[in-house]
Formats: structure tokens, sequence, C-alpha cells
């Protein structure tokens, strides 16, 4: 069968975790930096659907294509690594310390973010012309995007800051259960069906994804939307990324691994013994 069971799956969790932890520098950066690069790409994609059509819902359904694209080509996210790579450690393999688990995050989070600052710059050329015209509707919605996700935010004080958190809470939630959700299955269909429903979920929610605002916010910078780089780090990127770690390890790296790698005992009470006549 291609279904994996839950303590199946999970052995696989922990098991990537570990191989992430102890990953080339060389390796860690250039999956990082593909990965970061294609989720950008997957961001213009979908923002083009949901100007050009009207409708956000169709920006969504088609999102995930560069989610699964970037899996399968085995690259790395920092909301993925934010999930597994503890896993390991909690799980006490071999030569895995806290050291290698914030230096695989520290590698992967540059790797993406220049990855995403890249495609940013591509896009920004694209839809200015190399800078010669005003940017098109796609790129005046970009600019929109990051105006609303951090001044908006910041108009409300410590409830935006709040708000903040919990969409990058449910996020990670979601994207990581889409991690896990192709250790499910030993297909390619299956991987590619059970990711696609939970990035779907959070792309059309509007929660905050660490990676995506890596595109978002310099491309709306780059194209003249009215807030500042220091806008974007403390009401945005800073807290999305803590939230985005409380969301995948909470709610699913911990979740799955107490009840599936370390279970309770069962309450099931023993067969009485059967006695000879």
């Amino acid at each position: 069968m291609s279904y994996l069971t839950p303590a199946a799956f999970v052995e696989k969790m922990i098991d990537a975790g570990e191989a992430k932890a102890f990953m080339s520098t060389r390796d860690t950066v250039i999956r990082a930096y593909m990965a970061g690069a294609i989720l950008a790409l997957a961001a213009a994609f979908a923002v083009t659907i949901t100007v050009n059509t009207g409708e956000p819902l169709l920006g969504a359904v088609l999102f995930p294509v560069g989610f699964c694209m970037l899996y399968l080509l085995g690259f790395d996210l920092l909301t993925g690594v934010f999930t597994l790579v503890p896993l390991a450690l909690i799980d006490k393999r071999r030569g895995v310390t806290l050291r290698s688990m914030l230096r695989n995050w520290g590698l992967v989070f540059v790797g993406n973010f220049a990855g995403a600052f890249t495609v940013a710059v591509m896009m920004a050329v694209i839809l200015t012309m190399g800078f010669s015209v005003d940017p098109s509707a796609v790129g005046e919605k970009l600019g929109e995007i990051g105006e609303a996700r951090t001044l908006g935010y910041a108009e409300y004080g410590g409830a935006g800051m709040l708000t903040l958190f919990i969409r990058a809470v449910l996020c990670n939630w979601m994207v990581s259960t889409g991690v896990v959700a192709a250790m499910m299955s030993t297909s390619v269909s299956g991987k590619v069906i059970a990711m696609w429903m939970p990035i779907m979920l959070f792309f059309y929610m509007g929660f905050e994804h660490s990676i995506v605002n890596m595109f978002l916010f310099p491309s709306g910078l780059l194209l003249g939307g009215d807030f500042s780089l220091g806008d974007y780090l403390i009401w945005n990127e800073i807290p999305t990324v803590l939230g985005n770690l409380v969301g995948g390890l909470t709610f699913v790296g911990l979740t799955l691994y107490a009840t599936h790698a370390r279970t309770a005992p069962s309450r099931r009470q023993p067969e009485p013994a059967e006695t000879e006549a």
C-alpha cells in the first residue's frame, strides 16, 4: 500500500530531522535558497491569478503547486525544519545537539531569504519594465499587501501583534501538516494530494508564512509600498518567524511524536490465560 501508518511516518519525520541536522553547510544553503525562490514564484503566481481574475480562491487553489515542487525536489523551508529537526534532538539521536539544530535553522533562514529576495527583485524588474514605468496592477497589489500586513497590524498595537502571531501559528500548523502529509504516502500522486489541502487552506485564510513574506514585503518595498524596512521586520517578519516556530513544533511535531513515537501504555486488559482441561 502507498499509505504509511502514523507510527511509520513519524519515524520518517525523526530520521529527516536527524539528516538535516548533519547536512553540510553548502547543501543546506543551496536547498534553502531554491525552496525560497520556488515558493516566491508560487506566491507571485497566486497574486497574479487573484488580480487578473478577481477571485482570491483561485489563487489559493493553485498556490500549492510551488510547495509541491520544492518538496518533491528535496528542498527545505524554515517552516519545515522548525518542526522536524527538534524531533531528532528530543529523540536523543546521536550527535544531534541544540547547537546543530540552531545552525540548521540559521542556514535555512539565510538561504530562504536569499532565494525569495532574488525572485522579489526579478518580479520588480518585470512589473516595472526594468524600473522604467509605474508598477502594473500586480505590482500595485504587492505594495498594498505589504502595507496592510505591516501598518495594518501596527494600527492596533498589542492587539495587532497578537493577531499577527496567531496567524503565524495557524500558518505553520497547516504548512507543517503538509510536510508531514507528504510522508504518509510512497507515491507521487499521494504526496501531492496530501500536501495540497493544508497549503491551500493557509494561503486562502491569509495566515502569515515567514518565507512567503520574504518575497511579498521586499517586492512591495521595491514597488513603492508605503511602509519601511523596520515596519516589515517588527510588524511582520520577526513575529511571524516566532509564530511559525510555535505552530509547527507544538501542533504538529510534538503532538505526533508524543502519541505515535512515545505512546502511553495501552489500557486494554490482558486476555485471561487459558486453563488446561
